[in-house]
């Protein structure tokens, strides 16, 4: 039978089936040795095929075992270089409608290169990303204005951005974004995702930390990922009473990211990952520039007369430099 994997625990799978049936399933050894260079063959996410074992029928408990015998071809999915070492890659969710990726400017402190890195996977995978600004609450003037720079950066690129206080959030701010669509919640840890889908499904679907004192830094308290099915309705605010109803939608919770590696890029490729750097590149001498040390590089202009960023120009080549080197970043 067919079904969603809707939970990821690394030894199990959580999968809902078409009939509505909800089962834990295992994949077998042979499973992970198909060619899958991957910690996580199988992803939240991933439409499978699953079988019940006919000769180990149940369980201790008195349930049915099951087992994942293939996965459907992904529609797309979003995907960084492994921690671990004896494996390339690990998929963090498969066939996705959108990225929502949490970012903070402070408590902790999302870098820009961690931003970019994303986004330039996300555009890789033709996956829409949208930037969510949280905790503008407890923003300083200082932090208030690089929010506005960092908004007015990645919206003059292209991206839609949002700020919010997921403490005090009103569900209808964000719902509209959330219809009838599948949305990966991602970011560092410690940014305030498990809060926010908190404050969404108006119950503690999650565990939330607190911040390192010592580090400023967010420690997991989501350790597996898991899809949550949200029945999208709220009013419309404003004072108004009149009450709105949308398309459910789903929402992937992951564990916090540290750092972000990209995989499987090839060099002359990265810049089409860099929506303003592909877009100037038309304007650069020769068709194959690197946009590095060539001679009439229109890319290098542009960022030397600020028409593009700095920040986003480093993690370009920072991009650069996973496709020569293997180390993790």
């Amino acid at each position: 039978m067919r079904g969603l994997v809707i939970k990821s625990t690394g030894s199990s799978y959580i999968v809902r089936t078409d009939d509505g049936s909800v089962v834990e399933c295992h994949i077998k050894g042979n499973f992970r040795i198909r060619g899958i260079r991957s910690t996580n063959p199988v992803a939240v996410g991933d439409y499978v095929n699953v079988q019940r074992d006919k000769v180990q029928c149940t369980k201790e408990d008195g349930n049915s075992v099951y087992w994942i015998t293939d996965v459907e071809p992904r529609r797309n999915y979003i995907i960084r270089r492994s921690t671990n070492l004896s494996k390339e890659s690990h998929i963090i969710a498969a066939n996705i409608d959108q990225v929502a990726l949490i970012v903070t400017i402070n408590h902790p402190e999302t870098s820009t290169t961690f931003i970019d890195r994303f986004l330039a996977t996300c555009e890789a995978y033709r996956v829409p990303a949208v930037l969510i600004f949280n905790k503008i609450d407890l923003l300083s003037w200082d932090e208030r204005t690089r929010l506005e720079e960092l908004r007015a950066l990645y919206g003059s690129i292209g991206y839609e951005t949002i700020e919010l206080s997921a403490i005090s959030l009103r569900p209808s701010d964000i719902l509209p974004l959330l219809a009838g669509k599948t949305t990966l919640l991602s970011g560092n840890s410690g940014v305030g995702k498990s809060t926010l889908l908190n404050a969404l499904f108006g119950r503690e679907m999650t565990r939330t930390g607190k911040i390192s004192d010592a580090h400023d830094r967010g420690m997991h308290t989501t350790t597996f990922s898991e899809m949550y099915e949200l029945d999208v309705q709220g009013d419309k605010g404003q004072g108004t009473r009149d009450k709105i109803s949308y398309t459910k939608g789903w929402l992937i919770d992951t564990p916090g990211i540290k750092g972000f590696g990209t995989i499987d890029f090839e060099r002359e490729e990265v810049s089409h990952y860099f929506r303003e750097i592909f877009r100037t590149s038309a304007g650069c001498r020769f068709s194959n520039c690197t946009h590095t040390n060539e001679p009439g590089c229109a890319v290098v202009e542009a960022v030397e007369t600020d028409q593009i960023a700095l920040s986003r120009y480093e993690s370009y080549l920072s991009i650069l430099g996973d496709c020569t080197e293997t180390k993790y970043r």
